[in-house]
């Protein structure tokens, strides 16, 4: 097991965003996570990947409130849910975040630069450099264009890009649809289809169900901070509670 998530549990305040949520990802598998707004899928990932701060009693003041966490998430065999964010990637575990999130005022090289920020050896760089070009020729092209200039679908391409900079054993994906037409959702999609036939692990995080049930091996439906559904697409599409209640198909 690549991935272990165990009785995940997060609140801010009073609201619970995940109650008694638990994942598995195996090594070189492709899992997604679906589910409606506010769903805590987003939630999920930023706590597997070190993102939100983890305490065992409710101790810490934000702007939110009081923050709890409990649970446990093991990466390659390693417990990581007390790790901070930088201590992870380095285990090969890398989010891409929801909405791409580019360094606007640098240029398309610098920010795939900035992703491997942690990488020591060129050599290992450079090979990165010429996997993200393989998978995203249009980076390469704009490589000197300032980021923010570029189009939603060219954003999220390099935002994927940057991520796979840190050469990730498992890419946590969020949401790379939003708000893309549909001509370049359907190019990202078949990128992350390809990204997974490499052999990268894949975990996706996306509300485009019919599409994503297609391309992963087992999904998860999260609904109100719970799993409310795991198993094969076709599976989960034949059970008419989950379609209506929480796919809204």
């Amino acid at each position: 097991m690549l991935l272990s998530v165990e009785h995940l549990t997060v609140c801010y305040d009073k609201a619970m965003l995940l109650n008694d949520v638990s994942v598995e990802v195996d090594d070189k598998e492709m899992v997604s996570l679906v589910g409606p707004n506010g769903a805590g899928k987003s939630t999920l990932l930023r706590s597997i990947t070190g993102l939100v701060a983890w305490e065992r009693e409710i101790t810490k003041r934000s702007t939110q409130g009081d923050i709890l966490i409990e649970g446990s998430v093991s990466f390659k065999g390693e417990r990581i849910d007390k790790m901070p964010a930088h201590e992870i990637v380095k285990m090969g575990l890398v989010l891409c975040p929801e909405r791409r999130r580019p360094f606007r005022e640098m240029n398309v090289y610098d920010n795939l630069l900035a992703g491997a920020y942690l990488i020591k050896d060129r050599a290992t760089i450079l090979r990165a450099f010429e996997e993200v070009y393989t998978l995203f020729p249009r980076l390469k092209e704009r490589k000197n264009q300032v980021s923010g200039t570029l189009s939603g679908g060219e954003q999220q391409m390099l935002a994927i890009g940057r991520a796979l900079m840190a050469q990730p054993e498992l890419l946590c994906i969020d949401e790379p649809s939003t708000g893309l037409a549909p001509i370049a959702r359907n190019e990202v999609f078949e990128t992350i289809r390809r990204i997974h036939k490499t052999g990268r692990t894949v975990l996706l995080v996306e509300q485009e169900v019919s599409t994503v049930f297609k391309m992963a091996s087992r999904n998860y439906v999260l609904s109100s901070g719970k799993i409310v559904g795991h198993g094969k697409g076709e599976d989960l599409l034949q059970d008419e509670v989950i379609r209506r209640s929480y796919l809204g198909l």
